[in-house]
């Protein structure tokens, strides 16, 4: 069972760079890092929203935070020289599909030419031994059907972040075969599904509306609630992540891309997802639906984790209910005005 205890094992000391640290799970990353040891180096703009959890937790004087924009190559190169990362994870995107839409230049440049800037400079620095980039389950090209995708189906992503991330996938296939063959450094991608968890404010997703609903006391909208989507605690994919990174270091076998998702039980539509919300809130918390013909989203959409759980044999350790709940109750100690970096210290240890 790969935790914090065996997270410790490897990670102490290590050196690693964490881009978009300052995000919902790249704060939640940087926790478990620095938990376990890691000197974590994170590289970001400034928190994507007010409130965030990065400040909430005060990471900025809990580890080397750098503030800087993915499409800096400059900069981030200098962020290399300095610190001489052992190991990288990619978590710096413009990550919200209705932004892609009105900000269709800015996702590609950040999506697509940052990764490009990324691995450029893990090329140049051959202290980088373990690369994964974080992209998205929506980088398949989606046929809505049934079954979930797997990792050999095309990847067609349909809108800007989407098809973006696409790219970013294939950005990094094409620098892994064309200038680590000599296998002086592992690298793999993590296509990820939807995650749930305390501390994300960002708008436009279906938990943090929730909450935000119930802080106001107000009746929860939900847009489309019929939309089929992969819902995990946002520490199923983190420590996940951290496995492959460490796998992949101690033996390339392990590099590759691997879709990190829940299980077909975990698969639910936003509105049953809104009821059971509504259940662990209690206090007649209710949603309404209010479709709003915003632009295009997938309405069915599962991975197939088959891969993942043969080469780790990983299974989830959270199922949607749990996960939903430990989010229910972070974000009740947030509202009461709590110690929210020991709250989330707290939930690490359980995980």
């Amino acid at each position: 069972m790969y935790n914090l205890e065996t997270c410790r094992q490897f990670y102490q000391g290590k050196r690693i760079l964490v881009t978009g640290h300052t995000g919902f799970k790249g704060s939640w990353l940087c926790r478990i890092l620095t938990l376990a040891g890691a000197q974590v180096t994170g590289y970001s703009l400034e928190p994507p929203t007010d409130p965030s959890l990065f400040r909430l937790m005060e990471l900025e004087k809990t580890m080397d935070s750098v503030r800087g924009d993915i499409r800096d190559f400059a900069y981030l190169q200098k962020t290399f020289e300095r610190v001489q990362p052992e190991l990288v994870i990619h978590l710096a995107a413009q990550a919200l599909v209705r932004d892609s839409y009105q900000k269709p230049v800015y996702t590609y440049e950040t999506n697509v030419m940052g990764t490009v800037n990324l691995l450029e400079c893990v090329r140049q620095f051959p202290c980088v031994k373990s690369v994964l980039n974080v992209t998205t389950d929506k980088v398949y090209e989606n046929q809505e059907w049934e079954y979930g995708y797997r990792e050999k189906d095309p990847l067609d992503g349909y809108d800007p972040y989407s098809n973006s991330k696409s790219c970013s996938e294939l950005v990094t296939h094409s620098y892994k075969k064309a200038f680590f063959g000599d296998g002086r450094c592992a690298i793999s991608t993590a296509r990820a599904g939807n995650v749930i968890g305390g501390g994300d404010f960002a708008k436009d997703r279906i938990v943090p509306d929730c909450v935000r609903a119930q802080a106001v006391g107000e009746e929860i909208v939900v847009r489309n609630p019929y939309s089929t989507r992969p819902f995990q605690h946002v520490m199923e994919p983190l420590f996940t992540y951290l496995e492959i990174v460490q796998k992949q270091y101690e033996d390339r076998v392990f590099q590759g891309y691997y879709n990190v998702g829940p299980d077909d039980v975990d698969c639910v539509t936003t509105g049953q997802l809104a009821t059971m919300f509504c259940e662990l809130w209690g206090e007649n918390a209710h949603w309404v639906n209010r479709h709003d013909g915003g632009p295009h989203e997938a309405n069915f959409l599962k991975l197939d984790c088959s891969k993942l759980k043969r080469v780790f044999g990983w299974q989830p350790r959270w199922h949607i209910r749990e996960a939903l709940a430990l989010t229910v109750d972070w974000s009740r100690a947030y509202l009461k005005g709590e110690d929210m970096l020991a709250v989330t210290d707290r939930q690490i240890r359980e995980y």
